[in-house]
This record gives structure tokens, C-alpha cells and sequence, in this order.
């Protein structure tokens, strides 16, 4: 009985020589924009305007980043980015689980309508539902506060969390459901205690996906707020650029304080962002 033929081991080699040839520079030309940032944030303004800004450094000093805190984000900025981001993931997540469990394993009429009524949401470009949505907050009375921005953010994600949880859920066994009828669950408790462990990787991947979104979202900041003390952080990066137009250390320092948290949410939760958002799709 004759061995099956082995792969072509050169050929697999040369395809990934090429790839990497190919991957290399794409790396390189992705990287390099934020390795300037950081080389720029550390360097001291005299050093800038002496040597310009495309030089190598010739200095190194935390003055960038003493100046953002001191006359720039000191007014509170990351913590409002913070308020608005951990309760928009909350809700967010709370309520699109809640309408992904309903739809997936309830008859409700016209269940994939309603779905994608709600994907559909997500499909408008933001920029013509920027009046409209001043317009309601402010019949509302709720404009200018950070409430508001959080009822924004979670409205327009949620159509997007509950189609991905909707395809996670429909993909879990019926037989576990009819055990837990069997045992005499109630819906609630077979939410609490079955649905919400098994999606947990689903959980975590649209958790850190929208800690992303929502950390650096400007439009509806902008949309949303007036006063400059409810400024998150990427609407304060704004005022930072217009007050310190000609030191770009100060700009680049608050652009690295701005993109540290969302870094850090990606790192943590890379293994989950990556499996929980396939789990599901093949079926």
C-alpha cells in the first residue's frame, strides 16, 4: 500500500516568503505613523522648533504630558470618557442579550424582520441624523448632558451587538433549553444561568469592540454637547489642538493618553474579540 504524497514543502515556503515579503513594508507603513507620535510626545518644544519636527529627537522630557494634564484634560475629560463609555457598554450589552435571547428562542412574528429593522439603523450614514438627533434631545431636555450621549451611543449600537449575539444564540443546542424546562426553569433563570455563561465569549468580543467605538467617537460628542467641562476625551483632543496649534508635543502627548485605555481593553480581551465574533457564523 503506497503513502499518500507529502506537500510540496518548497512551494509552501516560497508562498510564504512572499507573503512576508509582502506583509513587511504594509507592517511598516502602519506602524510608522504611530511611532512618530510617540517619538514627538516625548521630545521638548524647544527641541521641535530648533530641529523641526521630522528630525530625530534630541531630547526626551515628560513636559508634553505634564501640559495636557495640567492645561488640558485636567477638567475632567477622561473621567467623563470613562462615565460615558462603561455605562454605554453596560446598556449596550444588557439590552441587545436581552433582545438576541427573545428573538432567537421566542415565535415571535416576523422575528428576522424586526432583526434586521434594527441592523438597518446602523446602515444611515450618522451625518444626516445629526440634526434630527440635537433636535430630540433638545424637545427632550436632555441636551448638553452626558445622559443623552449615552442614550445616543447605546441606540445606535444596538442594532449591530444584537445581530452578532442573535447569530451566537440561535447557534446554541435546543437540548439544553428543554433540559432546563425539563428541570422546571423559568426563562429567567435559564437566561441568567445558561445564556449569559455560554455567550460569554460573544460578550467579551463586543465589549471590547465597543470600548473602542464608543472611547473614540467625536461626532456625537459634538453632536450632543456644549459645554466644554462634559467634553470627553476626544472632543477635549480638539480644543488641545486649537490652544497648542504650534506645540506638537502637547498634541501628540494627549493623543497617546487618549489611545492608552482602548490599547489596553483590546490587549486584554484580543483572544475572546477574535473567537467570539467567528463562534456561530458557520451555521
Amino acid at each position: 500500500m503506497s503513502a499518500l504524497p507529502a506537500a510540496p514543502a518548497p512551494r509552501r515556503r516560497s508562498r510564504d516568503t512572499v507573503f512576508h515579503a509582502i506583509m513587511a513594508p504594509v507592517s511598516l507603513l502602519w506602524i510608522a505613523p504611530m511611532v512618530f507620535v510617540v517619538f514627538v510626545a516625548f521630545r521638548s518644544f524647544e527641541d521641535i522648533t530648533s530641529n523641526g519636527l521630522g528630525s530625530l529627537p534630541q531630547s526626551f522630557t515628560f513636559e508634553g504630558f505634564v501640559t495636557v494634564f495640567t492645561d488640558g484634560l485636567a477638567g475632567g475629560a477622561v473621567w467623563n470618557s470613562v462615565i460615558v463609555t462603561a455605562f454605554t457598554v453596560l446598556f449596550s450589552l444588557l439590552f441587545a442579550s436581552w433582545a438576541a435571547f427573545a428573538l432567537s428562542k421566542f415565535a415571535i412574528p416576523f422575528n428576522r424582520g424586526v432583526l434586521l429593522l434594527m441592523l438597518a439603523g446602523n446602515l444611515l450614514p450618522p451625518q444626516i441624523l445629526l440634526i434630527p438627533v440635537a433636535r430630540i434631545c433638545e424637545s427632550l431636555g436632555i441636551a448638553d448632558t452626558l445622559f443623552a450621549l449615552i442614550v445616543v451611543q447605546v441606540a445606535f449600537g444596538l442594532g449591530f451587538y444584537t445581530f452578532v449575539l442573535y447569530g451566537f444564540m440561535r447557534s446554541l443546542p435546543g437540548e439544553i433549553f428543554e433540559a432546563a424546562r425539563v428541570d422546571g426553569s423559568g426563562e429567567l433563570r435559564t437566561y441568567l444561568q445558561i445564556v449569559l455563561p455560554l455567550c460569554r465569549p460573544s460578550l467579551a468580543a463586543l465589549g471590547a469592540l465597543a470600548t473602542t467605538w464608543v472611547w473614540n467617537d467625536l461626532l456625537w460628542a459634538l453632536t450632543v454637547l456644549r459645554s466644554e467641562s462634559k467634553f470627553p476625551i476626544t472632543a477635549e483632543l480638539l480644543n488641545i489642538q486649537g490652544g497648542f496649534v504650534s506645540q506638537w508635543n502637547v498634541v501628540a502627548s494627549g493623543a497617546i493618553i487618549a489611545a492608552i485605555p482602548t490599547a489596553i481593553v483590546f490587549f486584554i480581551f484580543q483572544k475572546q474579540f477574535v473567537s467570539g465574533l467567528t463562534i456561530g457564523s458557520n451555521k
